[in-house]
């Protein structure tokens, strides 16, 4: 019996395009520049966030993040960076009677400003909060410790094979991965997501009817 579901952040409910973009403009390189080498590094299994280190070698990302919001052109994270399927999603799993929770890789002001968004959703809480990331299994265990239900319980949905999939998996949960994002679409047909992945989706407004069907 399913009894929580669990969001990844980037690609999964957010569109990254303009933080991609806002990175590009920080960097002084062209966007389709940098979204290039952020594919090239997608591609080769690496961290994305190696995409800093081929465009700017040294670059220290936390030091640049601060910069940015001296600059006032930090982070942001607005309605219309939400993925169309993210609140009709949310609210037909909270119809259905379901804990539904957000846990990503993202900052703590990243936590605030989703907060903000006022999503139908219990609660919301990222790594910088934690401070432990994906793929650590301490993430996992945090999720599982805030998250009512026992591992099998828990589903979690991500866009990244190595980051959402496998170590979910590896925690006792029901990974699911979302075809949408670099990360998506490169891996939903990769041997490790078909074996580990309970579903892969093409929009979060299936979530409700499969797991209805698995309750």
């Amino acid at each position: 019996m399913i009894r929580s579901v669990v969001f990844d952040v980037g690609e999964t409910l957010l569109d990254d395009s303009r933080e991609f973009g806002a990175w590009a403009d920080w960097l002084g390189v062209p966007r389709h520049t940098f979204s290039a080498i952020l594919g090239a590094v997608t591609a080769a299994g690496r961290n994305n966030a190696e995409t800093f280190q081929v465009l700017r070698p040294g670059f220290d990302l936390a030091e640049q993040r601060r910069r940015r919001e001296e600059a006032g052109v930090g982070e942001r994270i607005e309605e219309s960076d939400l993925y169309p399927d993210v609140r009709p999603a949310l609210a037909a799993l909270k119809q259905c009677g379901l804990w539904v929770g957000v846990a990503g890789n993202q900052t703590a002001k990243a936590a605030t400003l989703l907060r903000s968004l006022d999503l139908p959703v219990d609660v919301i809480a990222t790594s910088g909060e934690w401070e432990v990331a994906k793929p650590d299994p301490a993430f996992f265990e945090a999720v599982i410790d805030f998250v009512p239900g026992e591992p099998e319980e828990i589903v979690y949905v991500g866009d990244h094979r190595d980051n959402d999939i496998v170590p979910a998996r590896a925690a006792g949960l029901l990974p699911v991965l979302i075809r949408r994002g670099p990360w998506g679409y490169l891996w939903a047909d990769d041997p490790i997501v078909d074996r580990d992945a309970e579903w892969v989706i093409d929009s979060l407004a299936e979530l409700p009817g499969l797991v209805g069907k698995s309750r």
